[in-house]
């Protein structure tokens, strides 16, 4: 009877065996292909895109609750935003973190966590699109506040002060890796000139030497350039076509690319950063269903912001209009706005190769390691 007893428990663990699952989902099979890698990578940020911010969206665009086609997304986590001494962080300190893996101070771009702002530098951090430089990748950040500003600046420049634009922009001329970032879309373009030439910097100059392609405007960008400056004073413009331009002129790389894509969606005037989530929201769509099986395609946000549901219902406008002139809901709105950011942990979302690492509750600095993970790559010291 033992022995019988022995053989059937044996035969039921070879049965069961080929089926276990290893964290994370099934097991590879026994001379089964490695996990593809990602050719490319598309992050989106969505600056104060916090879930509070993306429930109001879906209420207001939809009507409905989840209705927005991130909150659809496969591949979901929680991630903290805090930064090496606060809990709330400022847009250069979270992008930094999300795209270097290194926690910094508040007002500094990809420098660690040494630099005091606006006194003194600090190790220098290279960043996911400066590893993609490297390696013969094409890049490019898009935005719609300026170019020079945190979120854009963070994957390509290395100040100690955010606000030093004439420096940021410097850097386009002497990048640390590569030829530099090669698609440079958004606004800004007065306050950038303005700043640069007071610094003693002729910046059309400096960008023409290093190759770029002038652009009136993001607009104007080609599915056939392969290297622009496009800078505008217009805060909104047709994303979804910048955007498809932008990944049609990067994809003619056999090597692949790296894009980020931020979009202002701070809620001080809470219309119009509901209308730009669901803008956003929109562009994340068209580019996850065109983007093919070699793409990973995250959404987070660097902060959340503080805007509050406190009442509304189906069928109801979500918004009360403000008085003239007021950019705030009235107080009796179902949506409060005390404005700033805050600290509480913000979505994740992501589609594609490396996918599967976006879940439960992560730090800021983890989204630097998915991504890399993703295209295979291991994080070697910056040096300039």
């Amino acid at each position: 009877m033992r022995r019988m007893l022995l053989i059937i428990l044996t035969c039921a663990c070879a049965t069961v065996a080929p089926h276990a699952q290893a964290p994370g989902g099934p097991a590879p099979r026994a001379g089964a292909p490695s996990v593809e890698r990602a050719r490319n990578v598309i992050l989106f940020v969505g600056d104060a895109g916090g879930l509070a911010t993306l429930n109001a969206a879906s209420l207001y665009g939809y009507d409905r609750p989840q209705a927005l086609f991130i909150q659809k997304m496969p591949n979901i986590a929680l991630m903290d935003t805090s930064t090496a001494s606060n809990w709330v962080t400022d847009s250069a300190a979270g992008m930094t973190a999300i795209v270097t893996g290194r926690k910094t101070q508040n007002g500094v771009l990809s420098q660690a966590d040494d630099a005091v702002r606006g006194k003194r530098d600090g190790a220098l951090l290279k960043t996911i699109l400066e590893y993609a430089e490297e390696r013969g990748l094409s890049t490019g950040v898009i935005t719609n506040d300026s170019v020079a500003g945190a979120t854009p600046a963070a994957c390509y420049a290395h100040v100690n002060n955010r606000s030093n634009t004439a420096g940021i922009m410097a850097q386009l001329g002497k990048p640390l890796a590569g030829n530099g970032v090669d698609l440079v879309l958004g606004p800004g373009r007065s306050a950038i000139h303005k700043a640069t030439a007071a610094a003693g910097l002729d910046l059309d100059a400096m960008l023409r030497a290093a190759g770029y392609s002038l652009l009136s405007s993001p607009e104007e960008l080609r599915p056939d350039t392969t290297r622009a400056v496009g800078l505008t004073d217009a805060s909104d413009y047709d994303l979804s076509t910048v955007a498809a331009n932008a990944i049609a002129a990067l994809s003619r790389n056999p090597k692949g690319y790296f894009l980020m894509i931020e979009w202002d969606l701070h809620t001080d005037n809470v219309k119009r950063g509901l209308d730009r989530a669901l803008v956003i929201d929109k562009v994340i769509r068209e580019t996850a269903e065109k983007a093919g099986p070699r793409t990973l395609v995250i959404f987070t946000a660097d902060h959340s912001f503080d805007i509050r549901l406190r009442g509304g219902g189906k069928g109801r406008p979500l918004l009360t209009e403000p008085a003239s002139g007021e950019s705030k809901p009235e107080a009796n709105s179902a949506i409060r706005v005390d404005g700033g950011h805050t600290g509480e942990e913000v979505v994740v979302a992501a589609q594609g190769p490396g996918a599967r690492r976006v879940r439960g509750f992560i730090a800021n600095t983890e989204l630097f390691r998915i991504m890399m993970a993703a295209y295979g790559w291991t994080e070697t010291p910056a040096a300039r």
